[in-house]
């Protein structure tokens, strides 16, 4: 059994709450790590094309 088989099999013994936590702190984890690559992106210039064709739309008024 792999790790991964390991954590899963293990948190379906767990009760109901425990798995709330558990899936709360995935949730976290994933969140942080979507957080660190928009800033990565953003630092790195790969969403100043999006932010330009964004306003672009909105000067043109193609926006709501």
């Amino acid at each position: 059994m792999n790790t991964v088989e390991a954590i899963t099999a293990a948190i379906a013994q767990l009760p109901p709450e425990q798995v709330a936590r558990v899936r709360d702190w995935l949730n976290e984890q994933a969140e942080a790590a979507r957080d660190a690559r928009i800033e990565q992106d953003e630092r790195a210039g790969r969403l100043n094309a999006l932010a330009e064709r964004a306003l672009a739309q909105h000067r043109a008024g193609q926006t709501r």
